[in-house]
């Protein structure tokens, strides 16, 4: 004989633990979307208003040399933050550190990695883009990829960091492996062609300079 189902609680009756969990779930995951909606939306307008300022302003000989020599060094503090989170990030999935440690490295750098991206798009705008340049289009189309990509990451990455410190690369879900991975390859290939391009563009007006 069937256990009889509980009766429903009456009107005003207080919830339960576990329906205050079920409803505060939902909701928690809504505003962290509208949250990153949000995010994603600043992003995108601040690279667009480099661009702008950058192709419609001539900021002269002085600021374009300040703005260069402030645009290598964030690309130095935020490239050089990402080789060592993707590194760590790296040695866990071969199973030769803690998840955790990659979770918490990646937690204080992002600060340096952010900040870095933000100067790296106010000097951007002082050293006069080629926006007719395809190449310079596709290095400026990667540092927009970027910042959408770390900031679409967030959710995955409190999932992974809600799990045991001990699980490892293979015990995770297909779908979260899979994003994980994307996210990786994404933000590796968009940061070496950006770099790349970067110093070829560099190299090239010099060239022409001279």
């Amino acid at each position: 004989m069937s256990p009889a189902a509980p009766a429903p609680a009456p009107p005003g009756a207080p919830q339960s633990i576990h329906e205050r969990r079920i409803t505060r779930v939902p909701a928690s995951r809504k505003s962290q979307r509208v949250r990153l909606v949000l995010l994603g939306a600043l992003c995108t307008a601040g690279w667009t208003a480099s661009l702008l300022v950058g192709h419609f302003v001539d900021c002269g000989p002085e600021l374009h040399r300040i703005g260069l020599a402030v645009h290598i060094l964030a690309l130095v503090l935020s490239f050089g933050t990402i080789l060592v989170v993707d590194w760590l990030g790296l040695l866990w999935l071969l199973g030769k550190v803690q998840m955790h440690e990659s979770g918490k490295l990646e937690a204080a750098a992002k600060p340096l990695i952010w900040g870095g991206l933000a100067l790296l798009l106010v000097s951007g705008a002082l050293i006069d883009p080629d926006l007719t340049n395809p190449v310079t289009v596709i290095k400026l189309a990667c540092v927009l990829v970027l910042m959408i990509n770390g900031l679409s990451i967030a959710p995955a990455m409190h999932q992974l960091l809600a799990l045991p410190a001990c699980t490892r690369f293979g015990e995770l879900g297909r779908r979260l492996r899979l994003r994980l991975m994307v996210a990786l390859s994404i933000s590796q290939a968009c940061w070496w062609t950006a770099v790349l391009i970067g110093l070829i563009n560099s190299t090239l007006r010099r060239w022409a300079g001279a």
